[in-house]
């Protein structure tokens, strides 16, 4: 149902779940075809566009909240090709079946090929797995992917480029967390 506004706006979906049960929340996740940095206002648009199509298909049967967003710098790694894309970056994974008694690993991405994504863990030992074998995976938050992510232009402007002319800012008067709140006293 939302292949075609994926279509028009270049844009694929990497994760759709439908959490809750009083008013569930469907969560989509979103990025432009191929990886390419997408924003805010990528997000807003497929939402607008969707929209009436779920309220005309009525996929779920009681009211529920669309939260359309975009995967973040520790993106979950959700279908067969995402994870040559980040050769090099640490993942972490969770399988459906165990391999010898365990079922997460954690590892640096060598490989995605027809046998599977290869992970070198830190026992010097590699992990081959398929992706449909797989409950979850992400990557992990590094300084690597942090610096990788800057330098494509993916990441939200930072406070010191200090062009934020396209934002509104508004000046604190006082700080709204006092020391005893942030040391957890």
């Amino acid at each position: 149902m939302s292949e075609p506004i994926l279509a028009e706006l270049g844009l694929a979906i990497v994760r759709v779940r439908l959490m809750g049960s009083k008013r569930p929340l469907l969560q989509i996740m979103i990025e432009k075809a191929g990886g390419a940095p997408t924003d805010v206002e990528d997000c807003a648009s497929f939402s607008r566009m969707l929209s009436p199509v779920l309220e005309a298909e009525d996929p779920i049967a009681d009211a529920f909240r669309l939260e359309v967003s975009t995967p973040g710098i520790d993106r979950p790694l959700t279908r067969e090709g995402d994870f040559g894309r980040w050769i090099g970056h640490l993942a972490k994974l969770e399988l459906a079946m165990p391999i010898d008694g365990r079922r997460r690993f954690q590892g640096t991405i060598t490989r995605e090929d027809e046998a599977g994504v290869a992970l070198d863990l830190d026992d010097n030992s590699e992990l081959v797995a398929k992706v449909s074998d797989m409950t979850k995976a992400r990557l992990i938050l590094t300084d690597k992917l942090i610096d990788i992510t800057l330098a494509s232009g993916a990441a939200p402007p930072q406070p010191e480029d200090g062009n934020f002319d396209d934002f509104e800012t508004i000046e604190a008067e006082h700080d709204t967390i006092d020391d005893n709140q942030e040391s957890g006293a």
